[in-house]
């Protein structure tokens, strides 16, 4: 009984892991594969994009 336990927590965290730098990050995927289940999570993973970068585009001018 512990093993198949282990295993789905141990897919969870692998999703998660790569799920790090998506939009989601690490705990949104981690918690959605274990509600759903880790394939569900995985396709998540696969159809999600990556996080945006946003970048402080405004110039201050020294008067």
């Amino acid at each position: 009984m512990f093993l198949p336990i282990a295993l789905w927590i141990l897919a969870c965290l692998l999703i998660g892991y790569f799920g790090r730098h998506k939009k989601l990050g690490f705990w949104g995927y981690f918690f959605g594969s274990i509600v759903l289940t880790p394939i569900i999570g995985l396709i998540l993973l696969f159809a999600s994009d990556s996080k945006k970068i946003e970048k402080n585009t405004e110039k201050t001018s020294v008067a």
